[in-house]
C-alpha cells in the first residue's frame, strides 16, 4: 500500500488537503512542510515512510490546497493540524516537521502533548528573543513584488538558488511553483518570527530527534539550542543536506525518521 492517496478533511478553516500512504492500520506519522512549500516537499519520502508506516502529509492551512481561514500563526497552524488528527480518528501520531513544519510540530506538542507520541525536527529553528530581533531587521525571505514582464518569476528562483543543490533544477521548480499558489508567500516565515518557542518548549517531554543537515545556513546553527534545551533529544547529522532536504535527499530523510521511530519500538 505504498502508493499515495490525496483526499481534503472538512475542518474549521474550510477544506484541508493531504496525502497518505502505507497501511492505514500501521502507526501513524504527521509530516508538517516548510514555508512556503506543501505536501508536495514529501512526495518522495511518503513511499520510504509508507512501506512501514502510515505516514500522511497535509498542507498547511493556507498553503498548498487547503484553505487558510484565521490568522497566520504558528499556533493557529498547529490548531489545524490537530483536527485532521482528529478528523482521521487517530489517537496519537509521531510528528515530522521541516523548518516552519518543526515548529508547528514543536506547538502541537505543547499543546496537546498526549495526542503526540514523538517529534523529529528537521532543520528547525529556535525562534527566541534573539531569533525574533534578528528576523526583524532581515528582509523579506520570498516576498517579491509582481512585474508586468515576469522577471519577478526570476528574482524568486535566484533568491532561493544559493539554498539549493546544483544540477537539480526541479527541486527550485518545485518551490516556486508551491509559493506561486499561496496569497502571501511570507506568511509562514511571519508566523516563525513572532512564535515565542522559549515558552513552550519547556512543555515538551516526548522523544525528540533532531535532524542537522550541515548545509543549511538557516537552521544549523540550531541544533545546539535544541540538544541543550531537550535532555531526551538526540541529534542526527545528514552530510550535504540543504533547504529542500526532504526532496532533495528522500532515501536519507526517510531512513533517519524511520531508525528515530523503529528505536522507540524496541
Amino acid at each position: 500500500m505504498t502508493h499515495i492517496r490525496r483526499a481534503f478533511a472538512d475542518l474549521s478553516v474550510g477544506q484541508v488537503h493531504y496525502a497518505a500512504c502505507g497501511d492505514p492500520r500501521a502507526q501513524p506519522v504527521l509530516l508538517l512542510h516548510q514555508s512556503p512549500r506543501s505536501w508536495r516537499e514529501y512526495q518522495a519520502v511518503l513511499p520510504l515512510l509508507g512501506a512501514r508506516w502510515h505516514a500522511i502529509a497535509m498542507d498547511t492551512a493556507g498553503f498548498g490546497d487547503s484553505e487558510g481561514g484565521g490568522p497566520a500563526s504558528i499556533a493557529h497552524y498547529a490548531q489545524v493540524a490537530l483536527e485532521l488528527v482528529d478528523h482521521l480518528g487517530l489517537a496519537q501520531v509521531h510528528v515530522v516537521g521541516h523548518h516552519t513544519g518543526g515548529v508547528i510540530a514543536v506547538e502541537l506538542a505543547a499543546t496537546a502533548p498526549q495526542r503526540v507520541a514523538s517529534l523529529t525536527l528537521s532543520s528547525t529553528p529556535f525562534t527566541d528573543a534573539a531569533f525574533r530581533a534578528e528576523r526583524a531587521t532581515r528582509p523579506p525571505i520570498d516576498e517579491v513584488p509582481a512585474s508586468a514582464d515576469g522577471s519577478h518569476l526570476a528574482a524568486l528562483w535566484q533568491r532561493r538558488q544559493g539554498f539549493y543543490p546544483e544540477g537539480m533544477p526541479e527541486l527550485l521548480q518545485a518551490f516556486v511553483r508551491d509559493a506561486l499558489a499561496v496569497d502571501d508567500p511570507e506568511a509562514g516565515h511571519r508566523a516563525v518570527a513572532s512564535y515565542r518557542m522559549e515558552e513552550r518548549v519547556e512543555h515538551i517531554r516526548q522523544p525528540v530527534c533532531v535532524l542537522r543537515t550541515t548545509h543549511d545556513p538557516f537552521a544549523a546553527p540550531h541544533a545546539a539550542d535544541w540538544i541543550e534545551r531537550l535532555p531526551q533529544a538526540r541529534l542526527v547529522e545528514i552530510e550535504g543536506g540543504m533547504v529542500p532536504l526532504p526532496d532533495q535527499m528522500p532515501a536519507q530523510f526517510a531512513e533517519a525518521v524511520d531508525r528515530f521511530l523503529s528505536g522507540l519500538l524496541r
